[in-house]
């Protein structure tokens, strides 16, 4: 794959810090590259979600072009300390975080971006980054670590090969993103035109035409009743709507056949993101679980996070047997209703729910409050047919994303063989190629 040189950082790039301003200066103005956006991210998104009242000589001091490398410089904790972002594209107006340090290069054609925004992510430089910051009360990274720190640079040629590989199982994983945001807000849609705003009962009390299917349409009744809701329908609780609810629980970690690597899966609320749980980060044993009270829950059970703020009303989907810790709240829909009706409710109620959480270190809803939450319920029937029509979006959705999981696998697994050159450029692109 070519002769590679190990080549210190300070000599491929400049080092700058980024920009710092009072809370009251973000919400508006020019782009902001944010610590979460180089955190999460292998390179600088498109469009920059926060904003920031900037001036013209910070614009300049702090910009943001094609090949500049963001590194965090500071963190609570090592793991957090010297994650990357690359930028692919100069961001007009666009400046970056004082968490962040950027390395700009000091010439176009010596490192590709994409190669750097792989190779900065990769197992070596994470190890490298580990072992040279120093810890306080902070972890942090200077000018003078950075100088001592030093990238991988094989041939132009070869990085952007390695680039274009690895890019193409990103680009499948962001398709398969933007495809499932579609098909949630499709569903979502769907739930709040009928249970929300009631649009096929407005719709004939108005006289206008009908828009569903003529068997779905009948369903809806024909008027509102004196509370604005469809005539005939109900409030309900989210009790009503469950056969089984049951809080997580946490083993001691003293007793460590509790923590020893086993065969379910524990969730925290910080694995929940709306999604389907497909991965955990932790595991205990069956014995550990069955101490704790056998709180093993069965796929299509949802857990909704109801301590510990911002978590809080986080939801996610079991997809196998699994349990959670005590600040998750798990529900099993009734049969006569489906798990895509009661998930819906559940998302769309999260709001006023968070609004009445109480609590003063942080934000809490106990299982009461969950419980005892009305919400309008327009009968099995109907109910049971928005499940099944949302039920194969859900489904695509699953889909989608465990392809996503098996491609960011792929990706961390290839990653560091093609840096080190473990890997040929032909065997990697034949692996790839099978799965996108």
């Amino acid at each position: 794959m070519g002769e590679r040189m190990q080549v210190p950082l300070d000599e491929v790039y400049e080092f700058a810090s980024g920009l710092s301003k009072p809370r009251s200066a973000f919400g508006s103005g020019y782009p902001f590259l944010s610590f979460k956006d180089v955190f999460y991210r292998f390179f600088v998104p498109n469009d920059l979600s926060e904003l920031v009242n900037s001036n013209e000589q910070e614009r300049a001091r702090c910009s943001i072009k094609r090949g500049d490398v963001f590194l965090t410089r500071t963190s609570e904790t090592m793991d957090e300390l010297g994650m990357s972002c690359v930028a692919l594209r100069d961001v007009p107006n666009g400046t970056f975080n004082g968490f962040t340090k950027r390395l700009r290069p000091k010439s176009d054609d010596r490192v590709v971006p994409d190669y750097a925004g792989y190779f900065f992510r990769s197992p070596a430089f994470r190890r490298a980054v580990t072992a040279m910051s120093s810890m306080s009360t902070r972890a942090s990274l200077n000018n003078e670590m950075l100088a001592r720190l030093s990238i991988t640079l094989p041939p132009v040629e070869v990085q952007k090969a390695i680039g274009g590989i690895l890019r193409a199982l990103d680009d499948k994983i962001e398709l398969n993103r933007q495809t499932n945001e579609t098909l949630e807000a499709l569903a979502r849609a769907i739930f709040k035109d009928w249970f929300v705003d009631f649009g096929p009962t407005r719709a004939k009390a108005e006289g206008r035409q009908p828009y569903l299917a003529p068997e779905l349409w009948e369903l809806f009744p024909d008027e509102l009743d004196d509370e604005d809701k469809p005539l005939g329908w109900s409030f309900v609780t989210i009790a009503d709507l469950v056969n089984h609810v049951q809080n997580g629980g946490t083993p001691a970690r003293k007793n460590t056949n509790y923590w020893s690597a086993g065969t379910i899966p524990w969730f925290k609320t910080g694995e929940l993101f709306d999604r389907f749980l497909i991965t955990s980060e932790e595991c205990i044993t069956k014995a550990g679980l069955a101490a704790i009270g056998g709180k093993i829950w069965p796929p299509g059970t949802i857990l909704f996070a109801i301590y510990a703020s911002p978590t809080v009303g986080r939801m996610g989907i079991l997809t196998s047997a699994a349990s959670a810790n005590q600040a998750c709240c798990a529900l099993q829909p009734r049969n006569e209703i489906g798990l895509p009706f009661l998930f819906y409710v559940l998302l769309m109620s999260r709001e006023k729910l968070q609004n009445i959480a109480v609590g003063a270190a942080q934000q809490n809803i106990s299982q009461k409050i969950l419980l005892e939450y009305f919400t309008v319920y327009p009968g099995d029937i109907l109910t049971r047919q928005f499940s099944d029509k949302v039920l194969p979006l859900l489904n695509k959705i699953q889909h989608n994303q465990q392809e996503e999981d098996t491609l960011a696998q792929t990706r961390d697994l290839l990653l560091p063989k093609l840096m080190s050159g473990e890997i040929r450029l032909q065997d990697a692109e034949r692996i790839v190629g099978e799965i996108v």
